[in-house]
């Protein structure tokens, strides 16, 4: 087996670490689907975890998050164990699918996730208001969820992410199935959120080319980590692209 790409962030990773795994491993129907992960995600970055679908990306999330069972090695989330208590506000996840309540408008989804979190009753007008825009949802604010398309109803569920300013924001698959102009708003405003809040964001995806719009990469296959760099360093490999730089990895990995 190869050993994989990985070149540490400038500074110190512990102390800049918003995420930070060793010998990271779930089992999960008497076998590993993540296999002893080392890796650190940077505070105040934009990390893509990129790969073929079932290679282990939801289940590594789901153990950053403190949702997953059988999780053995050490994983510490913005200098905590994963899935500690004091981490539930500091966290905004989104699952692939979204976790909203369909007899509800959008807009009552959100007042109702803002109580949940502890939102003070007189700032949650504001903050609904604010990440309904951010999503592009204003104009279908006050819609019955039920009556709102797929990509609509994802658009919710990260709404509901961005609620009380999370300082992690890990989410899976949040730009699948949207038109492209939608999906490039989003991006921007992912950056805009590390830029100008400081926020981490790891943002899975098997779409390659949604390598490029990251500041940095974890390619996994098969419940490893192949490649922790940035896009640049991966299409410098083979000088091509990430999609080219991750086939070869695949066939290093196998001895090809």
């Amino acid at each position: 087996m190869m050993n994989k790409i990985q070149h540490e962030p400038s500074g110190t990773a512990a102390e800049g670490a918003a995420i930070r795994a060793e010998g990271l491993m779930v089992v999960r129907g008497g076998a590993a689907v993540v296999k002893g992960l080392d890796f650190t995600v940077q505070r105040g970055s934009v990390t893509g975890l990129l790969g073929p679908s079932g290679c282990g990306k939801t289940t590594l999330m789901r153990a950053i998050v403190g949702a997953q069972a059988r999780v053995s090695g050490r994983i510490e989330v913005l200098g905590l164990p994963a899935g500690s208590a004091e981490l539930r506000h500091r966290i905004g996840y989104v699952t692939q699918s979204p976790s909203v309540y369909r007899d509800l408008t959008a807009r009552q989804n959100l007042d109702y996730y803002a109580a949940v979190l502890g939102i003070p009753r007189a700032e949650r007008a504001a903050q609904v208001t604010a990440v309904l825009a951010d999503v592009d949802l204003t104009s279908r604010a006050d819609a019955l969820a039920a009556n709102l398309s797929g990509g609509q109803l994802s658009r919710v569920s990260l709404a509901v992410a961005l609620l009380g300013r999370p300082e992690l924001l890990v989410l899976d698959e949040p730009t699948v199935g949207l038109d492209p102009v939608l999906r490039r708003d989003l991006w921007q405003l992912f950056h805009s959120l590390a830029r100008g809040r400081g926020a981490t964001l790891l943002i899975s995806s098997h779409v390659m080319d949604e390598a490029d719009r990251c500041q940095r990469l974890l390619l996994m296959r098969e419940g490893r980590i192949l490649a922790d760099d940035t896009p640049d360093a991966l299409r410098h490999l083979v000088g091509g692209s990430v999609e080219d730089a991750f086939l070869h990895l695949v066939d290093v990995d196998a001895g090809v």
